[in-house]
């Protein structure tokens, strides 16, 4: 019903930066919420950030004050900008979404894997 295609992960050094994009296709759905996940080996996935349809975010206390996320409601793509990058933030990193189509549910897209260097 919806389907979430991820772009722009790959290796960086410790302060260096990556954009990390998501854009949502498919047939009859709106968008309520988007944002990211990410996950290491062994662990919980975690949450990263989120957005809104009308823009109010969220962000994890790790992440705060240098990823932002942001999005292209007319592009259906949602966008995280990650600065001042850490070996810490190496993970996989998910986009998600939660949108109506013939109902209220939440989808995934594959993963996009971030390494960060030291």
């Amino acid at each position: 019903q919806v389907q979430l295609v991820e772009s722009g992960g790959g290796l960086a050094q410790a302060g260096g930066s990556l954009r990390l994009s998501c854009a949502a296709s498919g047939s009859r759905f709106s968008i309520v919420t988007m944002g990211w996940y990410r996950q290491t080996s062994g662990n919980e996935r975690e949450l990263v950030a989120t957005i809104t349809s009308d823009g109010n975010t969220n962000y994890a206390d790790p992440v705060k004050g240098r990823f932002t996320i942001s999005r292209d409601n007319a592009k259906n793509t949602v966008y995280l900008q990650m600065n001042s990058l850490q070996p810490e933030d190496t993970a996989v990193y998910y986009c998600y979404t939660i949108a109506l189509t013939n109902y209220r549910g939440r989808y995934w897209g594959q993963g996009t894997q971030v390494t960060v260097s030291s």
